[in-house]
């Protein structure tokens, strides 16, 4: 993905659980999961209304030209 290898990731694991201690790592990982659930959905609502934004310009113009 960003082209590391298991040698990197593990040593990137290691400085984590050293910054936040292993008592910490699940809270994170929770934290960070209802953070990225919470960014999704933001993206999909906001996808919602701009279709609907396209779809009311769509009936404004077509009542314009009959």
């Amino acid at each position: 993905m960003f082209g590391l290898g298991i040698g990197e990731g593990l040593i990137l694991l290691a400085i984590v659980v050293l910054l936040f201690g292993g008592k910490k790592l699940p809270q994170l990982g929770k934290s960070m999961g209802q953070a990225l659930q919470n960014f999704k959905t933001g993206l999909k609502e906001g996808s919602e209304t701009e279709d609907e934004k396209l779809a009311d310009k769509s009936t404004e113009s077509e009542t314009k030209e009959s």
